[in-house]
């Protein structure tokens, strides 16, 4: 078998088509989510559900929440009736495109756990590996797409596309230029389906509940993570607690007897940018950091095991990216193929020289922008790292020994910086 050939094949697996989970005296009941697709190769209907896992080796199932309601403590959790993308059905999938596999549906998940905080306005985020790749806000639904596509086209390549208003033609065209996964709307306009057709493997996916996705932002529900003995750790999902100015805490700290207060509170567009970032960072894996500049991503490091390391990468993906955007808008290829082309004579060396200026004068975009946590720092280093690029503000949940240093070091600089803190860590592994 070619190595290839292991993507297209469909697992078969045993999983059962109900589940019930037992919670004291408390039960949970969940059915198994299939489909009835048309099988071109075998020119028959078949009953399927996930294509496989996370590898094509893993055979997997999706379930839907069907009954039962659970209330631990003061806490009440998510009631069945509300699906999403357990509750899809044949008509929700516009076109099936290569059959759907978990980290496709996941993805979906992960892009409305961000996009549920940011209904106030047309909104576009680019998920890849449950990771956002960018996020971004705009007037119209295309200008909100292609912020966030341009804040990291590279790894845009072949992600899923959610977005959190009905799908109109000039955005379908827009989308229909570019490699991506699935595209995900509440809706789609007359005439979208005939741009985004002409990729025959893309899930094109329609989730009409996501009108009304900012009511899922105060609904907990269970997440289980299974250990490696068979045993399992249950926890209350996270719920975003910072969402207006007024979640927003004064950054200061009381060191040795001493308070340490910030010189500069954020101004109103840098707390914008603050909120909206904070709604994307609860959504990265951790440790992580997102740089903001009016209300899009302008870099985000995931998964790194020191916060410093997560600067320095996020600082090296917007320079990075920033070139290529740049690269891509003026001269329509990546910035690698421009590297190349002057190399082999085709182009002439000023193309990359401007480039590379005008990068260097906006510091990869980060200048003016805002830098947000999932934690707090522990050291002044990341921080001192990110002002040097020129950011403006930082949102971090505070909590550290070091806060009086970190305050110093905002004070310190020319002009200061200012900072607010979430009182709110949101960790997510």
């Amino acid at each position: 078998m070619q190595f290839k050939e292991i993507y297209h094949r469909i697992l078969s697996e045993f999983f059962p088509e109900h589940l019930i989970i037992q919670f004291g005296d408390q039960k949970l009941f969940y059915r198994k989510r299939t489909w009835r697709v048309f099988d071109e190769e075998k020119n028959t209907w078949e009953e399927r559900g996930l294509r496989y896992g996370e590898n094509p080796d893993q055979p997997a199932a999706l379930y839907e929440l069907v009954g039962g309601n659970l209330i631990l403590g003061d806490c009440r959790f998510i009631d069945p009736e509300r699906g999403l993308v357990s509750a899809l059905k044949e008509e929700d999938f516009l076109q099936f495109g290569k059959h759907p596999s978990k980290i496709n549906l996941t993805d979906i998940d992960s892009g409305l756990n961000i996009i549920k905080y940011l209904m106030d306005k047309p909104s576009a985020c680019i998920i890849k590996h449950n990771n956002p790749c960018g996020v971004a806000q705009g007037e119209t639904l295309v200008q909100a797409l292609e912020r966030a596509f341009l804040a990291d086209r590279i790894a845009a390549f072949g992600g899923c596309v959610v977005l959190n208003r009905p799908l109109d033609k000039e955005t379908a065209e827009w989308i229909s230029q570019f490699y991506f996964e699935v595209v995900v709307a509440p809706e789609y306009e007359e005439g979208t389906l005939e741009f985004l057709k002409k990729w025959k493997n893309l899930r094109i996916v329609k989730i009409e509940k996501i009108d009304r996705l900012q009511e899922y932002a105060d609904l907990p529900f269970i997440e289980f993570k299974s250990l490696i003995d068979g045993g399992i750790i249950v926890q209350r999902s996270f719920v975003n607690q910072i969402r207006k100015p007024e979640d927003l805490k004064p950054a200061l700290a009381l060191y040795k007897g001493k308070e340490y207060r910030i010189l500069r509170e954020p101004t109103q567009k840098e707390i914008e940018d603050m909120l909206f970032g904070w709604a994307v960072i609860q959504g990265v894996t951790s440790n992580s950091v997102v740089f903001v500049k009016d209300k899009a991503t302008c870099a985000i490091a995931t998964g790194e095991q020191d916060r410093v390391g997560s600067v320095q990468i996020a600082i090296f993906k917007a320079y990075q990216k920033f070139a290529d955007a740049l690269s891509f808008k003026q001269y329509g290829i990546p910035y690698y193929e421009l590297e190349q082309e002057i190399k082999e004579g085709k182009r002439p060396s000023e193309h990359k020289e401007l480039i590379d200026e005008k990068v260097k004068e906006e510091r990869g975009g980060l200048k003016g922008s805002v830098l947000i946590s999932d934690g707090f720092f522990p050291f002044k280093d990341g921080p001192e790292l990110a002002i040097r690029e020129g950011i403006t503000a930082i949102l971090q949940p505070g909590g550290s020994e070091r806060d009086h240093e970190v305050i110093e070091a905002c004070n310190r600089a020319n002009p200061p910086v200012a900072m607010a803190f979430t009182g709110q860590r949101c960790f997510r592994h």
